[in-house]
């Protein structure tokens, strides 16, 4: 059967005007599946960038030793077993499965995943806080990796769900050896080219228009319903709703809240609903003698009891019920429910209090408050403007006067990371499931593969240390109470002004079914016909 194959995004926005919403008579095909979302993978480099919809994407073309199921547990994929050696607790062996080939028809070797564990724990990888414990990674035989850390570390193989693995003789032959630095704007071939193992290879990219897969016949594992998926970015909430409606796509990954009810009730569609393991929150530069967007003539983020007053005047309940029509978990820290660490204290919030806000405020010595800039993404997460927006009314009852700067995600991401933002909006998911991967990345001071999205610019050596030992401490309650004394510390610091964790739905076609992945990143070699 042949498969169908989507316009490009121009065509498409005309032709969803022209449908008017209305269902024609189009029915997905077990062959083509046309996947929608708000925004595209903003490189095709397997670890240049740690952010969600880049992975999702990357999961189709490259693979993982090992994978995170639906109910958050790890499966094989190119490691058949796992474990840590008999001889030396701090050895991780890996036994590689046999028989996987590249896109290009080469062997996949034990070579190949040494030099991609090398090449995503070296700076600029996004990638390096996973494995900064490892000190060295070697091929012990023809099926067997082992990866030697800096001490026990029970939990390391959660930190491999999204560390990919790739052709070390495509990357030397074409330059990447070393992963370009997103956040600077490097460019490199492996940007918009890729050579993985994956069940799909790349036919076409046109980034932020159209990229399309084509199942990989060669591929190890049993062959997917779906053999071509035409994957398309829709910024516009409305227009991504048209184009499920008119049958221009199959499935739609991010669903506004507003649409949810009303696709449900629509003939011929079905929505899939899930948590999702990811928080929503603002940070805020804590550390800077001034601000670049503010009048302040000092730093007011510096001050506890500003960041204290803006805690205050948060409504979080406001958000979920007009902003997130219920379809939201709010919460005062930035950690889902699914993570180790979590416990209900974390949860709970209070009614916002304007009265103590504004005592707070002229304490401070800000009685009449001070402008500042707000930097939001408008295409990553759900409803993400229009909870910047939110914010921007409640913080000027307190005379915090915030200009809102909204633009694409792939704009915004580089101001954290390159330091150039005093105030910003960031959602973060937690792939290890445990709090090490909020600490690693969020928390610690920026230094070496450390601190990557710590934007706030917090840095305190004690907690420093306490975040390195969880790597390789054994003794599991111990460790635990480790991340509650950081938790703790944290949470007092007020390094985050927490919102909400967010609700997933997908909605798709009739006969087509896709179950909600708690990490938001959907495989379509799991996609079922009826």
């Amino acid at each position: 059967m042949k498969s169908l194959l989507l316009p490009t995004r121009g065509a498409l926005l005309t032709g969803v005007a022209a449908t008017a919403l209305v269902l024609s008579g189009m029915v997905a095909t077990a062959e083509t599946i046309r996947w929608a979302r708000v925004g595209d993978s903003l490189t095709l480099d397997p670890h240049s960038q740690n952010e969600g919809p880049t992975h999702t994407l990357a999961h189709h073309i490259y693979e993982t030793l090992v994978e995170r199921e639906l109910d958050g547990s790890l499966s094989p994929r190119l490691a058949t077993e796992w474990g840590i050696t008999d001889e030396d607790d701090t050895v991780w062996y890996f036994t590689i499965r046999e028989g996987v080939k590249f896109h290009d028809g080469s062997e996949m070797t034990v070579e190949d995943v040494v030099f991609s564990l090398d090449r995503a724990r070296t700076t600029p990888s996004g990638m390096a806080a996973l494995h900064a414990a490892v000190e060295e990674v070697t091929a012990v035989d023809d099926t067997t990796v082992h990866v030697r850390l800096s001490g026990p570390a029970p939990l390391y193989v959660q930190n491999l769900t999204n560390t990919f693995i790739m052709s070390k003789a495509w990357a030397e032959a074409n330059g990447v050896a070393i992963a370009p630095n997103y956040a600077a704007g490097e460019e490199a071939y492996s940007i918009r080219n890729a050579m993985g193992t994956g069940p799909y290879t790349l036919v076409e990219r046109d980034p932020e228009v159209r990229t399309v897969l084509r199942v990989f016949e060669d591929h190890w594992d049993d062959a997917p319903a779906v053999t071509e998926i035409i994957y398309t970015p829709i910024a516009e909430a409305a227009t991504r709703v048209a184009a499920l409606l008119s049958g221009e796509v199959d499935i739609v990954q991010d669903v506004p809240v507003q649409d949810i009810a009303r696709l449900e009730q629509t003939d011929g569609i079905k929505v899939m609903r899930g948590p999702e393991n990811r928080n929503i929150f603002f940070s805020y530069d804590m550390s800077s003698d001034r601000l670049r967007s503010s009048d302040a003539a000092e730093n007011p983020f510096a001050n506890p009891l500003v960041r204290e007053a803006m805690s205050l005047a948060i409504d979080r309940n406001a958000i979920q019920q007009v902003v997130m029509r219920g379809e939201s978990q709010p919460s005062a820290a930035p950690l889902p429910p699914f993570v180790n660490g979590w416990t209900e204290e974390m949860h709970v919030f209070g009614d916002p209090d304007l009265a103590r806000a504004g005592e707070l405020m002229t304490e401070a010595g800000y009685p009449n408050g001070f402008t500042v800039q707000l930097d939001c993404p408008n295409d990553r997460y759900l409803n993400d403007e229009s909870i910047c927006q939110a914010l921007v009314g409640m913080l000027a009852r307190i005379n915090v006067n915030v200009n809102l700067n909204a633009q694409t995600r792939s704009l915004h991401f580089p101001l954290i990371e390159n330091w150039e933002t005093d105030f910003y909006m960031l959602g973060w998911g937690v792939p290890t499931f445990d709090s090490q991967y909020v600490f690693d990345f969020l928390v610690h001071s920026r230094e070496g593969s450390y601190g990557s999205f710590n934007g706030s610019r917090y840095s305190n050596a004690d907690l420093d240390a306490k975040i390195e030992s969880l790597a390789t401490m054994t003794d599991l309650e111990a460790r635990d109470a480790v991340i509650a004394e950081i938790w703790e510390e944290v949470i007092n610091e007020r390094i985050f002004l927490n919102v909400h964790n967010q609700v997933l739905a997908y909605a798709m076609r009739e006969g087509v079914t896709l179950d909600v992945h708690p990490e938001n990143q959907p495989r379509m070699t799991t996609v079922t016909f009826d």
